[in-house]
């Protein structure tokens, strides 16, 4: 069991991870209100975007919403807990498959379909069955458990979740009757219509990036002070003009409202991609440079990965 976890754990670097986890144990962060609502919603109309490095005009025929913060801490505690209850999601060992690997850990699961499998050349299978949601013995995650009841940290109730699985993130939207956002979907809603310089925007915010836009390596935020330049997440929203503690942060919502669309953590998408089944992650982390935080960029994962610098909002 503890090997298992040992391995799982070193998997969890392999994303723009330079250094292990922040010790969430060593230092109690102050705890800060941006005053966003995670319970918000921002509407995102039907229409083109220029789409991609190369700004290919791409059409998203319908209106969607999509949260206007990541899911935080607090709000999938809040899930684990009713979904507890109902019986739809279970604690304790549950297998996790990687390719040809197995092995047990602790944790939040629930059932999943499975994805269709087509055999092909290196096609991992995503087999039906209990998949982890959460790893609950692991470093790094912000959510306590006693007599069966998860509580967020309370330091870090605001903060995004992290250290789930796709199939978490997946089963949290999919409870409430909401889903995962598209790649297409997310990266409209990251960056808009607009065009400066004859270019789509490159962040949410518009052309350039300073420091004080968003959540990444070495970008010198209140939270570095405290955990160096690899820092640690921020509440969900810091990033809005407000001035804390002396650091003042710049408005850096996407065109349509959203906040930490570049920057805090890597975020699923719902796409399952036929042949491959892995998930792609998009906006940047806090592990990673300013050139991770274009919106374009994207990064993937077996569904099964987790790590303290991936988190997930949902769209409907």
């Amino acid at each position: 069991m503890k090997r298992a976890l040992f391995i799982l754990s070193l998997i969890t670097l392999t994303i723009g991870a330079c250094a292990p986890a922040p010790n969430i144990g060593a230092i109690t962060p102050p705890y800060i209100d941006p005053g966003v609502d995670p319970e918000s919603w921002a509407v995102i109309p039907a229409g083109e975007f220029p789409h991609g490095q190369h700004d290919h005009m791409t059409t998203v025929d319908y209106d969607y919403e999509m949260m206007v913060t990541d899911v935080t801490n607090e709000q999938y505690a809040r899930f684990l807990n009713e979904a507890i209850t109902d019986g739809t999601v279970h604690v304790g060992e549950v297998d996790v498959e990687a390719g040809e690997q197995a092995w047990m850990v602790e944790g939040a699961y629930g059932s999943y379909p499975g994805d269709p499998f087509d055999g092909y050349k290196h096609e991992e299978e995503i087999k039906a069955g209990d998949k982890l949601y959460v790893p609950t013995q692991a470093e790094g995650l912000r959510l306590t458990e006693a007599a069966g009841v998860f509580s967020s940290i309370p330091e870090y109730a605001n903060h995004p979740m992290t250290m789930v699985t796709w199939f978490g993130a997946n089963s949290y939207c999919n409870y409430y009757g909401w889903r995962l956002p598209s790649e297409i979907e997310w990266e409209k809603a990251a960056r808009g219509t607009e065009f400066a310089s004859g270019y789509g925007y490159p962040f949410p915010w518009g052309e350039h990036i300073e420091r004080n836009n968003a959540n990444y390596y070495s970008s010198s935020d209140l939270f570095e002070k405290m955990y160096g330049k690899l820092g640690n997440t921020t509440p969900v929203g810091f990033f809005n003009g407000k001035t804390y503690d002396g650091y003042e942060t710049l408005d850096s919502a996407s065109p349509y409202g959203l906040y930490d669309m570049a920057g805090n953590v890597w975020q699923w998408t719902g796409d399952d991609y036929p042949d491959q089944h892995y998930r792609y992650m998009r906006g940047g982390s806090f592990f990673t440079y300013e050139v991770d935080l274009r919106v374009w960029k994207n990064n993937s994962a077996g569904p099964q990965y987790f790590s303290p610098a991936v988190g997930f909002r949902c769209a409907r």
